[in-house]
């Protein structure tokens, strides 16, 4: 599935004492992948694993948050397997032979369902999370203000064995007053589940904080029959359609500025 001719690209985008950087590297080397499966205790990780891409929000004061796949990965549940599917014992066999093993495969969560929000960076200085109930305002989201930056960056995905898919992937957009960043992980298991973990990001220039939301919708496939089988691979369009089970909104406090000496 390599893109020809691709060229790995780091962007930075400087806004007030923030840098933005988006990286996108190639697809990780399978001898790589099957080091970090070790290391994570996994049978197998995603066919597409970007192990080098990230987007990253960082203070000039070196604290800040990052997305990465790594991470991301390290939030999947490698004790269980979430979702029971008809296919899925026949599913692990066949990835099983695939692999030259002939150990049992340990059950853990083939669909790669991750909860992660972000890793966050910085050292003696560091963002300090807090429940609130305070919410982004997507209305304000919604006026048309000019975009300075805007950059996506896949993180990793899988077909599930051509079952479905499994992906996660982050785009931000700087406007001139402020930064909003979507972390989507879309999962959908044909005939069985469609589920989508969305992390949200929101910061305007000269607050003292930024909003994070994380929300959880799935629904499973029979319950959707009012809804168009086409919008299942569209995870913008499927959305609205599946049941919120979780919303959990926090602020990320930001270190007091350091007096310059």
């Amino acid at each position: 599935m390599m893109l020809h001719g691709f060229k790995s690209s780091k962007q930075d985008f400087g806004f007030g004492p923030w840098k933005v950087t988006a990286a996108k590297d190639h697809i990780m080397k399978s001898k790589d992948i099957e080091r970090l499966a070790e290391e994570m205790n996994m049978p197998s990780l995603p066919e597409m694993l970007f192990g080098d891409n990230v987007l990253r929000i960082q203070h000039a004061d070196g604290y800040g948050i990052e997305f990465n796949a790594i991470d991301a990965l390290r939030r999947v549940n490698n004790m269980e397997d979430s979702v029971k599917v008809a296919c899925a014992q026949e599913w692990l066999e066949s990835r099983a032979d695939s692999e030259h093993s002939k150990e049992v495969v340990k059950p853990y969560d083939w669909t790669y369902t991750t909860d992660y929000r972000g890793t966050l960076l910085g050292e003696a200085l560091q963002i300090k999370v807090t429940k609130t109930a305070e919410r982004i305002d997507m209305e304000k989201l919604k006026a048309r203000e000019q975009i300075m930056f805007f950059e996506e960056v896949l993180l990793f995905e899988d077909e599930l064995h051509d079952h479905g898919v499994s992906m996660i992937s982050v785009k931000i957009r700087v406007m001139p007053t402020s930064f909003f960043l979507l972390m989507r992980f879309f999962m959908r298991v044909d005939g069985v589940m469609i589920r989508i973990n969305d992390t949200r990001l929101y910061h305007e220039a000269g607050k003292d904080y930024m909003l994070r939301e994380f929300s959880t919708r799935e629904s499973k496939v029979a319950d959707l029959k009012k809804v168009p089988a086409a919008l299942f691979t569209d995870p913008n369009e499927i959305a609205q359609h599946l049941t919120l089970k979780l919303t959990d909104c926090e602020k990320l406090e930001l270190p007091a500025m350091q007096p310059q000496t």
